[in-house]
């Protein structure tokens, strides 16, 4: 049966009956918590999960900035999942919430069995993502000096994680991924950029073909980063408006793409053939955001 419902006891920082005691595991107002692992593999549609403190505060940011005309909206919150010891350091983020944005909590016992494992974070919400633009309204709605990061194939959650953390650290304004991409809002893709996926702009389109055709459309000068790349990174220039695409690790770039298309190497000691992806993607966007006066100011 399904728990109590609005909590009359006073939360500090909160609204008063603000939250919601679960005390049923199957409570049907959580369903779309339990069996969290399953349900990140199996896919939300819209709909996906953001675990932990760091990353509802950027959410949350993300929102506010919307709210304030800072930002386009992409995102609603539709409901919180909180372990009730942590509830008090919470009221702040709680506050923020929209008014009839529904506040659950439970217990440990009633939350681990719930999600399906051990929630050390205790800290969930349900996010829901936006209808997307098209991917030429995306382009044109960036500035006129503009850098964004094409993602290629990049199909494990940690490196489209830190992906985006990198893309974000480093100031550019968007990521687009093309069809064969994972989802960046799976549970641990935006775990793994501490947040940064919800805060830096993406748009996902089809081939990757159609992709740089659309980007030098919009005047973006494209470059792949590739291991056997013409020109060293260290000695490249940006345009004022600058794609820079990544490829999957081990096959990288298709070769058909790298004979369109302007490479780039970054140097390296003999022996591996290549850097993880995403330790690429920190390398070059350092480079190129130093270059364009992004960072270092």
């Amino acid at each position: 049966m399904p728990g109590p419902g609005p909590d009359t006891g006073s939360v500090p920082g909160s609204r008063a009956g603000r939250t919601i005691r679960i005390s049923d595991p199957a409570d049907p107002r959580i369903a779309e918590f339990t069996s969290m692992r399953d349900r990140d593999l199996a896919g939300r549609g819209d709909r996906f999960v953001a675990e932990g403190r760091v990353v509802l505060q950027a959410l949350i940011d993300v929102l506010d900035e919307a709210g304030g005309g800072r930002g386009e909206a992409r995102f609603v919150i539709e409901k919180a999942l909180f372990l009730e010891n942590r509830i008090e350091g919470l009221g702040n983020l709680i506050e923020r919430l929209d008014a009839d944005c529904p506040v659950y909590v439970a217990g440990r016992e009633v939350l681990d069995a719930a999600v399906g494992f051990a929630m050390h974070r205790g800290i969930l919400a349900l996010g829901r993502h936006l209808p997307p633009p098209s991917l030429g309204e995306f382009l044109s709605g960036l500035p006129e000096q503009a850098l964004v990061v094409v993602a290629c194939g990049i199909a494990n959650h940690d490196n489209v994680g830190g992906i985006f953390r990198n893309a974000g650290v480093f100031g550019a304004d968007g990521i687009v991924l093309d069809q064969s991409c994972c989802d960046p809002l799976y549970r641990k893709a935006i775990r793994v950029s501490v947040g940064a996926a919800l805060r830096v702009p993406f748009c996902r389109g089809g081939s990757i073909a159609a992709l740089v055709g659309e980007l030098a459309d919009h005047g973006f000068d494209v470059v792949g980063l590739s291991p056997r790349g013409a020109e060293e990174l260290s000695r490249f220039q940006p345009g004022r408006r600058q794609a820079l695409l990544l490829g999957t690790e081990g096959e990288g770039l298709p070769e058909e793409l790298l004979n369109m298309i302007s490479t780039l190497r970054i140097e390296q000691a003999p022996g591996l053939d290549s850097l993880n992806v995403a330790t690429t993607s920190g390398i070059a966007l350092w480079h190129i955001a130093k270059a364009m006066r992004r960072i270092g100011e």
